[in-house]
């Protein structure tokens, strides 16, 4: 049961293993972008490629429950799914639901674990595999395994990592929990943080906040939804996407600036944070294409020394 490029890499890892994969749930095709074309999960397209039973429930109601108990499962694998598994569900396997989680649980329960990892900063994640019970990301834990943040990386960056090293630590609890060889362990509920779901205002922006956390919400939301701030000018006020920025913690001129206030910074284009500065490489103006910073520049000459909202 997966949706996302994580549970693409699960459920390939399991394929490659021969795991005999009796059926793969996957959340329903929705429409996306501007022309709301209908969009395929990679589950989906992996699960069509290999010719496995396919099933996409809008709801886990009691109709799911009985194909699920018809196709009589020895384990149920969750990864990143997108919906909350029922009790009758879970029940269903006689060695349990096994979810494979991208975060050190119990930290950053929910679904945007790798978002939150970067918002926050974090210099070390990891997968975790865990016993599913009702609650959200709640099970005992049944192996964990952890991995370096580099700076460098965005969620896309991150999220493959945790992929690949979840799918592997995957492999390597199932043989071990079914032989009984493994001890469960509970979570410790007075370290637990829940994340919540991304929303597309998730990624605006303020100037009064440190360029490094403006930096650090850029690696966690690109490409989806972005980050973003406004610009008025004259009669105008539209929105700005970051596309891709960098930044600096040095900032000796920054008391003859206003946060927000866009300025040269020798042959770059910069903005200042309350704490340190972001440099513009790529940026799009709502309604218009992506363009470099110079060629920005170029078309909107008035940019610079306007204040940013």
């Amino acid at each position: 049961m997966g949706t996302s490029r994580l549970a693409e890499v699960v459920l390939e890892s399991l394929l490659k293993e021969k795991y005999n994969v009796a059926a793969v749930f996957t959340q329903p095709d929705k429409k996306a972008g501007r022309e709301k074309k209908l969009k395929i999960s990679p589950v989906k397209k992996l699960s069509k490629k290999h010719k496995i039973a396919l099933f996409q429930p809008e709801r886990l109601d009691n109709a799911v429950i009985g194909i699920i108990k018809k196709l009589k499962p020895d384990l149920i694998i969750v990864a990143a799914y997108g919906k909350i598994l029922p009790k009758e569900i879970l029940e269903i396997p006689g060695f349990g639901s096994l979810n494979v989680h991208a975060s050190l649980l119990p930290k950053f329960r929910g679904p945007s674990p790798v978002q939150n990892a970067l918002m926050a900063g974090e210099k070390e994640t990891g997968a975790t595999i865990m016993l599913m019970d009702e609650g959200v990301d709640t099970g005992d834990i049944l192996s964990q395994k952890a991995v370096k943040i580099s700076a460098k990386d965005t969620r896309p960056v991150l999220s493959l990592k945790l992929a690949r090293l979840g799918s592997t630590l995957l492999l390597k609890t199932i043989p071990l929990w079914i032989e009984g060889k493994i001890k469960r362990k509970k979570q410790d509920e007075a370290r637990a943080i829940l994340c919540q779901l991304i929303e597309r205002n998730d990624g605006r922006i303020f100037w009064d906040e440190k360029a490094e956390i403006i930096y650090n919400k850029y690696r966690a939301l690109s490409p989806w939804p972005g980050i973003f701030c406004f610009w008025e000018n004259n009669d105008f006020l539209k929105r700005i996407k970051l596309l891709k920025i960098s930044f600096q913690k040095d900032d000796s001129s920054k008391n003859q600036r206003r946060p927000g206030e866009v300025f040269r910074l020798k042959s770059k284009i910069a903005i200042q944070a309350v704490e340190g500065i972001i440099i513009i490489e790529l940026i799009q103006l709502e309604g218009k294409k992506p363009l470099s910073a110079k060629e920005f520049i170029n078309g909107y000459p008035d940019f610079i020394g306007s204040v940013l909202k």
